[in-house]
């Protein structure tokens, strides 16, 4: 026979006839599909490595971020301590607030006093020109906000007055209307916050017809009530106060 006979199997009644052919081509694909399983297998092996690598690389890179973050914040915090130490030393001194990088600071010729930079002037002008001199350095005349910021002006303008008509102006007028003090910024002169020394203002014409429109600060200055404003001609050539923002 061209064909050789292995064995006759009978199963659920049917008789199946299995030639060495078949034999052979079965055993091949048992070999085909213990390959792939083995492949497969090994594939999802690799797979689960390489998630598990990059999950262990994101979570090193987490750490590594939470660390530096971490050094960070403790050297923001130490900068922190150390200027605020530094101020506590120069506060127990008596002395002002510091003037490094860390806190304010003005530009040369500008005094520091509560977050603003003061300039007084050593040359003389009308109000309207220290207004703009003020101006071109940055500032305007100075506006007073405090008891507190007047005790300052008064002190820092008395060390500086050489002779009794020694006066700084401020930024206070009463040019646009007779009696209606404002400042440079157009707010209206606090009730609470009036400094007139004696009888001021007494709006006294003399050489000038307009009378006494602006306000200076000067040496007769009653120091416990800081009581040292006067009313004078705008165009009465004076020193005076400017001040900006740090």
């Amino acid at each position: 026979m061209a064909q050789q006979q292995l064995g006759t199997n009978n199963l659920n009644g049917t008789n199946s006839e299995y030639t060495g052919e078949d034999c052979e081509q079965l055993m091949t694909r048992s070999e085909t599909d213990s390959w792939h399983a083995k492949s497969s297998t090994r594939s999802k092996v690799k797979v689960e490595r390489v998630a598990l690598v990059v999950l262990c690389l994101l979570l090193a890179a987490a750490l590594l971020i939470i660390y530096r973050l971490s050094e960070f914040a403790t050297f923001e915090n130490m900068k922190t301590r150390e200027s605020l130490k530094k101020l506590e030393d120069h506060i127990m001194k008596g002395e002002n607030v510091l003037t490094d990088d860390s806190f304010y600071k003005c530009e040369e010729g500008w005094e520091e006093h509560g977050g603003k930079c003061y300039y007084f002037s050593i040359s003389q002008s009308s109000w309207k020109q220290s207004r703009d001199e003020c101006r071109a350095k940055g500032g305007d005349l100075v506006k007073i906000d405090s008891r507190e910021e007047q005790a300052f002006l008064e002190r820092r303008v008395r060390e500086q007055m050489k002779e009794s008509e020694d006066k700084f102006w401020i930024g206070l007028t009463d040019s646009a209307v007779e009696g209606r003090w404002l400042w440079v910024d157009g707010s209206l002169l606090d009730e609470s916050l009036k400094f007139w020394t004696g009888k001021e203002p007494n709006n006294v014409a003399g050489k000038d017809p307009n009378g006494e429109d602006c306000v200076r600060m000067g040496k007769e200055c009653e120091t416990k009530d800081l009581k040292c404003w006067f009313d004078q001609s705008c165009s009465k050539p004076q020193r005076s106060i400017c001040e900006k923002q740090e």
